[in-house]
């Protein structure tokens, strides 16, 4: 989820893709004919080769049983001393573990979570050519894609994606709107007031489990709370549309998110969100009125360490297809990330700003669970030897 340069990663033409699966332009030139990703979409035997991926990372454990992961009422965390300590106990020891957590007692208006899912369902169901209005910029992280082929050449994920930017200090609260009636025309001005409003909204939730992170590690309420106040988040709509070949491909491969959180919320009872843990795939499942919440490599980074980014997944059916909503909580773009002067620990991970980490993650580097490590790395290249290249394709993976 991010920006860079030099990508050895880029898209095959579009057209290639859809019409005859052959390989991409290992210069990465675009074509300007963009045929109906529906098409694709409406296949009933076989994949294309460039959305096969290899085995070790489509295949299921024996049993994909589901992840037990705490529910933590951020609402009572909120209202007592007593209610802080309890979530905060449960953060700690999933974090320390896994990452994963659900979180209640949000607060958010179950009707603007719906409006905002069904918003999502009516956009990917318009024309590709009204879609790519919203087409992503090369380097960009937000904009409309499909499969990520503008990006990538070969393990293209079974999904589309809408992003767009949430600046946390919004002088006039229209950010969003703008950017839904400036890409889209002044008929998506609706569609963007319900965004702005939930992007609002999860500013507020994750903001709520930052105090409850801050607390968790000893910091206080304030700190992470205060860290992101003026930051600059992402928004993800997804849509994974049912798959002939579910087991030959993934709607997002094995990835740890760049972001600090992720607050993601799952359409009905249509399962795809795993988690590996202890070398097992465990399935997160939806709940009615919770949200599924994961550390990122950017906190994992805030805490040295103490917290884990998990590898994740998400999985396509053949029969259902599956919607979810993204909010990536993010610092702003210049804000220096590193742990609190008060750690004691040896340093894991050098300073670093989110804009140099999205600028690593979209240009150089297909986000894995090597991200931070490649990332230091890129930062701070060995002096006796030549400057490393950008890391291969065929071992990168998948980015939010």
């Amino acid at each position: 989820m991010v920006d860079l340069s030099n990508s050895a990663t880029m898209s095959p033409p579009a057209t290639a893709i859809a019409r005859a699966s052959t390989a991409a332009d290992p210069n990465g030139i675009e074509s300007k004919n963009v045929t109906n990703v529906l098409d694709l979409w409406r296949l009933k035997k076989e994949i294309p080769a460039p959305f096969v991926w290899p085995h070790a990372d489509t295949h299921p454990s024996s049993t994909t049983t589901e992840l037990d992961v705490p529910v933590v009422d951020v609402g009572a965390a909120l209202r007592s001393a007593a209610g802080m300590r309890h979530a905060a106990a449960q953060v700690a020891a999933a974090c320390a573990s896994h990452g994963f957590f659900q979180v209640t007692g949000h607060g958010v208006d179950p009707a603007l979570a719906r409006a905002a899912l069904d918003g999502a369902g009516g956009f990917f169901d318009l024309p590709l050519a009204t879609k790519q209005r919203a087409r992503r910029a090369p380097g960009s992280v937000t904009g409309y894609a499909s499969a990520h082929a503008d990006r990538f050449a070969s393990k293209l994920p079974w999904k589309e994606t809408l992003s767009f930017g949430h600046d946390h200090h919004d002088g006039n609260g229209r950010v969003v709107v703008d950017y839904f009636t400036s890409t889209l025309g002044d008929d998506f001005k609706h569609l963007g007031e319900v965004y702005q409003k939930y992007c609002e909204a999860m500013e507020e939730t994750s903001l709520a489990i930052m105090e409850v992170l801050g607390v968790s590690l000893g910091l206080g309420r304030g700190y992470y709370r205060d860290f992101f106040a003026d930051g600059s988040s992402i928004m993800r709509c997804n849509y994974y549309p049912r798959c002939p070949e579910p087991d030959r491909t993934l709607g997002t491969g094995p990835h740890c998110d760049p972001s600090a959180l992720t607050i993601l919320l799952q359409d009905g009872a249509v399962d795809g969100l795993q988690v590996l843990v202890d070398g097992a795939w465990r399935s997160v499942r939806p709940k009615p009125g919770e949200f599924v919440v994961n550390i990122g490599d950017t906190f994992m980074a805030l805490s040295n360490g103490r917290y884990k980014s998990c590898l994740h997944r998400a999985v396509v059916h053949r029969e259902q297809e599956r919607r979810s909503l993204a909010y990536f909580l993010c610092p702003r773009h210049d804000r220096l990330v590193c742990p609190p002067p008060s750690s004691a620990a040896p340093r894991l991970y050098p300073d670093f700003t989110w804009a140099d980490l999205m600028r690593f993650t979209q240009r150089h580097y297909r986000a894995d669970n090597r991200t931070l490590d490649a990332f230091a790395h890129w930062l701070a290249p060995p002096s006796c030897s030549a400057p490393p290249t950008s890391p291969s394709p065929a071992k990168a993976r998948e980015a939010v």
